[in-house]
C-alpha cells in the first residue's frame, strides 16, 4: 500500500494487535517503576450519613501494610469541578461504596487483607433511593447532559394528540446499566522531584492531568499522565475516576509508586452508570401513519454529589416530522452513586422507548414499521428546522430491508413458530450525533523517509492508532508502513479525549492538517531535507469553532430475528442486521468491529443487563460479572454491520462521521420488537429475562404448546 489516496479506507490490521495477543502491551497496572506499593480501597458500608470513629489499627499492625489513608490524615486537595473526585477529605457518606479509607502495603494481598481490618464507625442517616414517575421532588434540570435543553416545545403537543385519529400512549422502564470494562479502573504514580508521573486507564490523559494539577496545586507541566493502552471504557473512563486521585494521594504519603486497580464490585459506586430512566411516549398521527403529535417525558435520578442527566428524550427532538412535539427530562436528586457516560448515554435509552413506540404506532395504523418510518422522515431536523448535512436513514432501512429479507414477513404477531419456539422479527432505528472538538497534533519527517505523528489521542480499543496512521499517509501520499504514530501520553500536543464518537474526526482533523502543511512544506524545501528533518505543528481550534449551519448525525437502522422458547421464556436472538450512514468509512476492518461491539452491547440491554437499586441497603445488587450478565460468545449469533456510501463534504477533510456508539442505539428496540412479533404481547422492561416472558405467557391464551 502506498499513496495516491489508498490508504485511507483500506482494509488495514490494527497496528497494536500482535502486542495485545502477546502480551508486549502494557496498561496502568502492568507499570512497575522501583519499590512500587499497592493500594486497596475500603467502601463505605451505610447508604448515607458520617463516619463518627476510625479504628485503623489492626490494619497497620498487618504484615507489609505502609499506611492507612483516611479524611483524619490524607493530604487536602482543592476541590474540582467534580465532587466524586474529592474523597478522604471529610466525614460525609453521600451514598453507599464511597471511599472511606485507603490501605497501602507491599504487596496487592497483604493491602486488601489490611483494608478488610479497617473498622469503621458511622452515624447513619436516612437515605432514599427509589425512583418513581410521581415522586414530589421532580425537577426539570435547565440542561441534560451534552448541554441540551431540560426541556423543549414546539406547538400545541397536547392539543394535536387529542385530535390525532391513531394514538399511542406508551411507558417503558429501563433499570440502571453499568459499564464494565475488561481492565478496571487503576492507575499507577509516582512521585520524582516534585513531578508526579501517573499510568491511568483513562479515555483522556490530558483531562486527568489538568483536573490532578487543580486538585494537588501544581503547574500541569509537572505531571505526565500516560494512557498508552486502554482496556476498554464505553464512557465510564472519560473523566478522571476516584482511583487515580487516591493512587497520587498515596503515592506523595508514602514516598513510593502506588498501584490502585478497582475491586470489580466497587466499581458500580464510583466509576459512574447509565441512570435509570422512565419513559413516557405519547404518538398522535393521521391515518396514513404521519405524526401529528409527538411527547416524550422521561423521569430519572442523579446523585447528591453531583447532578448529571441522561439526555434520553433528545432523540425525539431530531429522528421524526414532529410539529407538535414536547421532550422533557424530570429528575430526582437521591442517595445514589453518581451517573455518568456510558455508551451512547441518552441515545441508547432514549431511542428504545422511542423506537418501541413507533413500533406500536405502526400496528395501531396498520402500516408497515419500515413504511412508518419512511413516511415519517423530516425535511429539515424538527428541532432546529437546520438542513441536514446527510441523512441516509431511509437508505439504511431500504437497504437493511432488502438483506434482511423483510418483505416476506408476516406482520401479524405471534404466528410463527417451530415446535416450542415462537419467532418474530423487529426493526428500530439508530442515529448519533457528530460532535467535533479542537486538537493539535505534529507530523515529523526524517532523513531516512519515515513520517512520526504525534498526538495526544487515546485508543481505547478502537483502532486509532491505525486510522490516524492512515489519515497521515493519504495527507502525506506515503506509504503507510513508514507512518509512526505516538499517542497516549499527556506530554503530546493535546487533543480532545475518546469520547461523544468525536475522537477520530477530532484529532485525525488535526493529522490531516499538520500532515497536509508538511507535505506542502518538503515539495517546496530549498536543497532537500536537512539530516536533523522537519516538524511542522497544527491545530484546528479555528475551525471547529465555526458554528456547522447543518445539523450533523450518523444514521442507521437494525433488524433483529428472535425466538422465545414458549416452556422456558428463554429469548434467543438468531440474526442481527445493521445498516448505517456514517460518513466515510476510514478502516472497513476496525468500524465493522466498532457497529458489531455497539451491537453486542445493544442485545444485552435488551436480554441480559440489569441493575437494581436495593432500596434497604441503597446500592446496586448486580456489582459484578456473576450477576450483572453481559452477553458472551454464546448469546451472541450471526451479527452483521455495513453501510452504504455517503458523501458528506459538511464533516471535516475525512468526510467521518463517529461510529463508536451508533451500534448500541436501536438495537435493544429492534429486540423488543421482534419479542413483540413473536409473543403478540409487549414487554416494557428490558432486559427481557425469562421470568418477564413467563409471566406474560402463563397469563395468554394466544401461544398454546404444540399439539395444545
Amino acid at each position: 500500500m502506498n499513496g495516491s489516496g489508498r490508504a485511507l479506507g483500506a482494509d488495514a490490521v490494527r497496528r497494536e494487535a500482535r502486542d495485545k495477543v502477546t502480551g508486549r502491551a502494557r496498561y496502568a497496572a502492568e507499570a512497575n517503576p522501583p519499590g512500587r506499593a499497592y493500594a486497596w480501597p475500603v467502601a463505605a458500608g451505610i447508604p448515607c450519613g458520617r463516619i463518627t470513629a476510625i479504628d485503623s489499627d489492626r490494619a497497620r499492625a498487618l504484615p507489609g501494610v505502609l499506611a492507612v489513608l483516611t479524611h483524619e490524615n490524607a493530604p487536602r486537595l482543592t476541590p474540582s469541578d467534580d465532587p466524586t473526585l474529592s474523597v478522604l477529605q471529610d466525614a460525609r457518606v453521600p451514598h453507599r461504596g464511597w471511599y472511606v479509607a485507603l490501605v497501602v502495603a507491599d504487596t496487592l494481598e497483604n493491602a486488601r487483607a489490611g483494608a478488610a481490618a479497617v473498622r469503621i464507625t458511622y452515624a447513619a442517616e436516612d437515605h432514599d433511593v427509589r425512583l418513581t414517575r410521581d415522586r414530589p421532588d421532580l425537577y426539570v434540570p435547565k440542561e441534560a447532559n451534552g448541554g441540551y435543553a431540560g426541556a423543549s416545545e414546539r406547538g400545541d403537543a397536547d392539543g394535536a394528540f387529542a385530535a390525532a385519529e391513531v394514538r399511542v400512549d406508551a411507558t417503558y422502564a429501563l433499570t440502571a446499566l453499568h459499564n464494565h470494562p475488561m481492565e478496571p479502573h487503576a492507575s499507577t504514580a509516582e512521585w520524582s522531584e516534585g513531578r508526579l508521573t501517573v499510568h491511568d486507564s483513562s479515555q483522556g490523559a490530558g483531562v486527568v492531568r489538568d483536573v490532578l494539577a487543580g486538585m494537588f496545586g501544581m503547574d500541569r507541566h509537572d505531571i505526565t499522565v500516560i494512557s498508552e493502552h486502554v482496556g476498554g471504557g464505553f464512557g465510564s473512563k472519560g473523566t478522571p475516576r476516584p482511583q487515580v486521585v487516591l493512587a497520587a494521594m498515596a503515592a506523595r504519603h508514602t514516598g513510593r509508586p502506588v498501584t490502585l486497580a478497582l475491586p470489580r464490585r466497587q466499581m458500580a459506586a464510583v466509576v459512574g452508570h447509565r441512570a435509570p430512566t422512565l419513559h413516557r411516549v405519547r404518538i398522535g398521527a393521521g391515518a396514513d401513519g404521519v405524526i401529528t403529535s409527538l411527547d416524550h417525558d422521561v423521569v430519572t435520578h442523579t446523585s447528591r454529589v453531583r447532578e448529571f442527566v441522561e439526555q434520553a428524550a433528545v432523540p425525539a427532538r431530531v429522528m421524526y416530522t414532529s410539529p407538535n412535539s414536547r421532550t422533557v427530562h424530570r429528575v430526582a436528586a437521591l442517595d445514589v452513586p453518581t451517573p455518568s457516560w456510558m455508551r451512547a448515554p441518552g441515545e441508547a435509552s432514549g431511542m428504545y422507548a422511542l423506537e418501541s413506540a413507533m413500533d406500536e404506532l405502526a400496528s395501531a395504523a396498520g402500516i408497515d414499521p419500515v413504511e412508518l418510518r419512511i413516511r415519517n422522515e423530516p425535511d429539515t431536523e424538527p428541532e432546529s428546522g437546520r438542513p441536514f448535512s446527510s441523512r441516509g436513514l431511509v437508505a439504511c432501512l431500504r437497504e437493511g430491508a432488502r438483506r434482511f429479507g423483510w418483505q416476506d414477513r408476516d406482520p401479524r404477531p405471534g404466528v410463527r413458530r417451530e415446535g416450542d419456539l415462537l419467532l418474530g422479527t423487529g426493526v428500530a432505528s439508530s442515529t448519533y450525533p457528530v460532535y467535533i472538538a479542537p486538537s493539535r497534533a505534529t507530523a515529523h519527517a526524517a532523513a531516512d523517509g519515515t513520517y512520526r505523528i504525534a498526538v495526544n489521542a487515546t485508543d481505547i480499543g478502537t483502532g486509532a492508532r491505525t486510522v490516524l496512521a492512515q489519515i497521515a499517509a493519504d495527507a502525506l501520499d506515503a506509504p503507510l508502513d513508514a507512518v509512526r504514530i505516538d499517542i497516549g501520553s499527556s506530554d503530546l500536543p493535546a487533543a480532545m479525549l475518546a469520547g461523544g464518537s468525536a475522537g477520530t474526526a477530532s484529532w485525525g482533523w488535526a493529522v490531516h492538517k499538520a500532515a497536509t502543511a508538511l507535505g506542502e512544506r518538503l515539495v517546496s524545501l530549498p536543497g532537500g531535507l536537512p539530516d536533523e528533518g522537519l516538524t511542522v505543528a497544527a491545530d484546528t481550534k479555528a475551525e471547529t469553532a465555526e458554528e456547522p449551519p447543518y445539523a450533523r448525525h450518523a444514521f442507521g437502522a437494525v433488524f433483529a430475528e428472535a425466538q422465545v422458547d414458549a416452556v422456558t421464556g428463554e429469548v434467543r436472538v438468531r440474526r442481527l442486521l445493521g445498516i448505517y450512514a456514517a460518513g466515510r468509512i476510514l478502516n472497513p476492518r476496525t468500524a465493522r468491529s466498532q457497529f458489531i461491539g455497539g451491537m453486542t452491547m445493544g442485545l444485552g440491554m435488551a436480554l441480559t443487563e440489569g441493575s437494581t437499586m436495593d432500596p434497604g441497603f441503597g446500592d446496586f445488587a448486580e456489582c459484578d460479572l456473576a450477576l450483572y450478565h453481559v452477553p458472551v460468545s454464546a448469546d451472541v449469533p450471526v451479527v452483521q454491520a455495513d453501510w452504504i456510501e455517503e458523501d458528506d463534504p459538511h464533516l471535516n477533510p475525512m468526510g467521518s462521521k463517529g461510529i463508536g456508539e451508533i451500534g448500541i442505539v436501536g438495537t435493544a428496540a429492534a429486540i423488543g420488537n421482534a419479542v413483540h412479533h413473536a409473543l403478540g404481547v409487549r414487554l416494557r422492561e428490558p432486559p427481557l429475562t425469562p421470568d418477564k416472558v413467563l409471566a406474560h405467557l402463563h397469563r395468554s391464551a394466544t401461544v398454546p404448546g404444540p399439539g395444545r
